[in-house]
């Protein structure tokens, strides 16, 4: 596909190309920005300028396109939408730029990947990925908002915020250094990190269910779309249905990835406590993770797992107190121990809590007890 069906497809039309000032200016504020915000991955503000004040930049008509702005790898461009401000350009800019940045040729000169993306797989982990530095970048403020019932805090309430909170959650395991590396170096630091905290299979799981995620919400946006300019009722009433079902599933779908990277996550972390010590960090750290998760009005994964963990820890600091801390043989005995002595506590809090629940009509705050 030549380059002038491909943005027809992605539904651009050229109008004019900036001009030589325009993009300098573009070139200088985003280079500015990303070094200053990714001062520890060895960017350069001055080849970076250079490298931006080469980029085609033009503007555009983007009907089906809501970020305001499209790099294209192949011919080296960013498309903007017309009807932009230079300072509106300035901040969707920064998410295209770093695209450009993730676009380095091999000896053949060949782009064989994208940052997280290798073109199978992983478009939807990348562009969260640049998303959030792109937030980063612009220093975009924290805020809670609501998507198809699901209501999380973001500092991307207008580009992927579902697909960004779930990246946000697996960096809070791994910090945003490999994070961030992976995405500018287009390597496997970040994926091999993950990999070690918990499995290539768990991996893949994630990084598929977000490209599915990403697919979801573009066929839904498509629906909408059709919507707004429908004008049967029997194309009306299809469309609802379509978009009915398709939020059905986002819903759906983060909710699995969101309580899969928990589960996961935190009993891996679980099962390296060694110390008293470990083991209040390890509270503290599954206590914080609320900030981190989308909720809904039925949502309850996090609730029970915080009980059954908790409940976990205090066989297991009672264990450290009894026989000191856990090393390798120790760690044994302790699973055989748990294993010999299943504790019926969890079920009972679970119960109480469910009471609590009706009671109070408390949907999300633990009690006080479990956040000390």
């Amino acid at each position: 596909m030549n380059i002038d069906s491909a943005l027809k497809k992605e539904g651009i039309k050229v109008i004019k190309e900036l001009n030589p000032k325009q993009v300098k200016a573009i070139a200088a504020n985003v280079a500015s920005k990303l070094c200053l915000s990714f001062y520890d991955h060895s960017l350069s503000r001055k080849d970076l300028y250079n490298s931006l004040c080469n980029v085609k930049m033009y503007f555009a008509d983007m009907e089906l396109d809501l970020s305001g702005a499209k790099y294209f790898y192949r011919n080296n461009s960013i498309y903007f939408n017309k009807d932009l401000t230079l300072d509106e350009m300035f901040t969707v800019a920064t998410h295209e730029c770093i695209h450009f940045i993730q676009c380095s040729p091999d000896q053949q000169g060949r782009i064989s990947r994208m940052g997280l993306y290798n073109f199978s797989s992983g478009l939807g982990i990348n562009e969260a990925t640049v998303q959030l530095m792109a937030s980063d970048a612009n220093n975009s403020p924290i805020s809670e908002e609501t998507y198809y019932g699901i209501s999380i805090k973001t500092i991307s309430p207008n580009y992927y915020p579902l697909e960004c909170a779930l990246v946000n959650q697996l960096s809070y395991f791994t910090g945003t250094y490999p994070l961030y590396h992976s995405a500018l170096n287009s390597n496997d630091v970040f994926k091999n990190t993950i990999i070690a905290k918990s499995s290539k299979k768990i991996y893949n799981i994630i990084t598929r269910n977000l490209d599915k995620l990403l697919n979801l919400e573009n066929s839904l946006n498509y629906f909408s779309y059709e919507l707004e300019y429908s004008n049967k009722s029997s194309d009306i009433k299809s469309l609802n249905t379509l978009i009915d079902s398709k939020k059905k599933l986002i819903v759906k779908l983060f909710f699995e990835t969101q309580n899969l990277i928990i589960e996961e996550f935190f009993n891996s972390e679980f099962e390296h406590i060694r110390t008293l010590t470990d083991a209040k960090l390890f509270q503290k750290r599954l206590y914080k993770f609320k900030n981190k998760i989308g909720v809904s009005e039925n949502y309850s994964f996090y609730n029970y797992f915080y009980v059954q963990m908790m409940d976990k820890l205090v066989e297991k600091e009672n264990y450290i107190k009894e026989f000191g801390e856990l090393n390798s043989f120790s760690i044994d005995s302790y699973a055989l121990v748990s294993i010999n002595n299943v504790s019926s506590s969890f079920t009972f809090i679970k119960t109480f809590f469910e009471k609590l629940k009706k009671l109070f009509h408390s949907k999300e705050e633990l009690p006080s007890y479990w956040q000390q």
